[in-house]
């Protein structure tokens, strides 16, 4: 067992895992942050990406030994409060970009960090960014459009 220290969410957790457990297995299994969902195990669809300090990861291809003294923000991170959410959220919700809801934690996580650096992101550019998530339902139209209504509200336009 290996003791780790991070921060996920604004908060600290402490606390003693087996060298191999995975990211994703120690966020969902051992602090339910259930938000990360778990498809393919590979690495291939994006379900399971966090932000590790800032930047996009897919959590099934890491062990949770190497967050150690870093910052994760997980979906459930996104925002305080059902009542608040997240311009991404709030666009996904007014886009219909979300159909079974399987993939959108991974897909809001890939995008924040996306949206906060591309005021007036193109399609191209929005495929582009999602290329390594993978939605089985919505057929990504909604998606697109949803990005460039976060971007909007990030940045002050809408």
């Amino acid at each position: 067992m290996i003791n780790i220290a991070l921060s996920i969410n604004g908060k600290t957790y402490e606390k003693e895992v087996e060298p191999r457990m995975l990211l994703s297995d120690f966020l969902r299994h051992e602090l339910g942050l259930t938000g990360t969902h778990v498809g393919c195990e590979q690495g291939v669809c994006g379900a399971c990406t966090v932000l590790f300090d800032g930047e996009p990861v897919r959590s099934c291809l890491m062990f949770a030994v190497q967050a150690r003294g870093h910052e994760l923000t997980t979906v459930e991170g996104l925002t305080e409060s059902q009542a608040d959410l997240h311009p991404i959220q709030e666009a996904f919700w007014e886009a219909h970009g979300l159909q079974c809801g399987f993939c959108t934690p991974g897909f809001l996580m890939t995008l924040v960090p996306f949206v906060e650096a591309h005021p007036n992101p193109t399609e191209a550019e929005i495929r582009e960014a999602i290329s390594g998530n993978l939605c089985r339902c919505t057929g990504y139209q909604h998606i697109v459009q949803a990005v460039q209504i976060a971007a909007k509200k990030v940045h002050g336009a809408a």
